[in-house]
C-alpha cells in the first residue's frame, strides 16, 4: 500500500520535474524570443486595425510609423514587461500618432464621431482648449481605445500561457521517459513515464502546497494515533 510519506515524496520528483521543464521552456527565450514570441499576433492585430496602412507609412510626415511601434511594442512584449504597464506605452504611442489626418480612422475604429475627433486633434496639436462636448468626445476615444487594446493583450497573454504550458507538458514527458530508458527499471515503464510527465507539469504551481498538506496530514495521524 503506498504511504503518505512516499506519496509526498512522489509529488515534490513530480513537482521537480515540472520545475525543470519549466525552466528549459523559458530558457528557450534566449533564442530570439523562443516562446515568448506566442500571442504577440493578437496585439500587432489589434493595433495595426488601429490606422490604415497608407497613415503608418514611413514616408509619412509623423516619424511614429506603424514598423517602429510594433518593434517597441514587441521589445516590451519579449522583455516580459508588466501587462498594465504594456498597455499604457501602447495607448501613448497611438496618442503621440494622433494627428488629423489618421483621426478619421481612429475614429471608425473606436466609433466615435470622425468630425470632432479630427478637430479634437488639430485643437491638441495647436495647444488650443477643448470645449466640453469635445472632452467628452475624446474621453469616449480614450475608453475605447483602453477596451480594444486590453482586447488584444489578454488574449494574448492567454495565448502566451497556453503555448508554454503545452511546451512544458512536451519537455516533460520528454525528460520522464528518457530517464524511465536511463534508470532501466521494470517498475517504472515508459507508459508510466509518460503519465508522470503528463502529470508533473501542472503539479508544478501547486506542489508546495499539495506536500505542505501531505506533511500536515501525516503529522496529524501520527499525533492521533498516540
Amino acid at each position: 500500500m503506498l504511504q503518505i510519506n512516499s506519496l509526498s515524496q512522489y509529488v515534490a520528483a513530480a513537482a521537480g520535474l515540472g520545475t525543470a521543464a519549466y525552466a528549459l521552456v523559458d530558457s528557450s527565450k534566449a533564442f530570439f524570443g523562443g516562446v515568448s514570441n506566442y500571442g504577440f499576433g493578437h496585439i500587432k492585430r489589434v493595433v495595426s486595425g488601429l490606422f490604415s496602412k497608407s497613415a503608418w507609412g514611413t514616408d509619412s510626415a509623423n516619424p511614429i510609423h506603424l514598423e517602429a511601434v510594433l518593434a517597441t511594442l514587441r521589445a516590451n512584449w519579449l522583455n516580459g514587461t508588466a501587462l498594465t504597464d504594456q498597455k499604457a506605452i501602447a495607448k501613448s504611442l497611438i496618442k503621440l500618432r494622433f494627428d488629423q489626418d489618421n483621426a478619421p480612422e481612429l475614429a471608425k475604429a473606436t466609433g466615435v464621431n470622425k468630425d470632432a475627433l479630427s478637430s479634437i486633434a488639430g485643437k491638441i496639436a495647436s495647444g488650443d482648449t477643448l470645449t466640453q462636448q469635445e472632452s467628452d468626445v475624446f474621453g469616449r476615444f480614450d475608453l475605447m481605445l483602453t477596451a480594444i487594446l486590453d482586447e488584444g493583450y489578454q488574449r494574448a497573454d492567454q495565448s502566451y500561457r497556453n503555448s508554454a504550458k503545452a511546451w512544458s507538458i512536451a519537455v516533460s514527458v520528454f525528460l520522464a521517459v528518457a530517464g524511465a530508458l536511463v534508470v532501466d527499471d521494470p517498475a517504472f515503464s515508459v507508459p508510466k513515464a509518460i503519465l508522470v510527465g503528463l502529470v508533473a507539469t501542472p503539479m508544478a504551481p501547486i506542489a508546495k502546497d499539495l506536500t505542505s498538506a501531505l506533511q500536515a496530514g501525516v503529522k496529524a495521524a501520527q499525533a492521533f494515533r498516540k
